[in-house]
């Protein structure tokens, strides 16, 4: 049988974190929108109904919380870096895509960064 593969997702993690280089940045930290999006290769469909049998989606939003928990990050292109790295740590994850967003930055408008990677 061939590999099959799921899109597992992770969206709109909301994070209270340190992000970004001005001095209001540094000095509290700020609301941060997180989004994953993981290609996983399984050799072979889910058939029991077990969380065994597939990427446990609470590794990533764990991680993403313990990541960010005592760290500033100055880019969100380095925050959504070690998120990917964070993902691959699961053998089966071929692909991820992070999106991070800042929505408070400005009176009009989120910014925010999105990255993919692949194996």
């Amino acid at each position: 049988m061939a590999t099959v593969r799921f899109t597992t997702i992770l969206e709109r993690l909301e994070l209270t974190m340190g992000l970004g280089i001005h001095p209001g940045e540094r000095a509290a930290p700020q609301r941060v929108i997180v989004s994953v999006r993981m290609q996983v290769a399984y050799p072979t469909p889910p058939a029991d109904d077990r969380i065994e049998q597939v990427l446990d989606y609470d590794f990533v939003r764990s991680g993403i919380r313990a990541l960010v928990a005592d760290r500033h990050f100055d880019l969100q292109e380095t925050l959504c870096e070690a998120i990917a790295a964070l993902c691959f740590t699961d053998p089966r994850v071929e692909r991820v895509t992070v999106r991070t967003s800042k929505p408070d930055v400005y009176p009009d408008a989120a910014v925010g960064c999105e990255i993919e990677r692949e194996r």
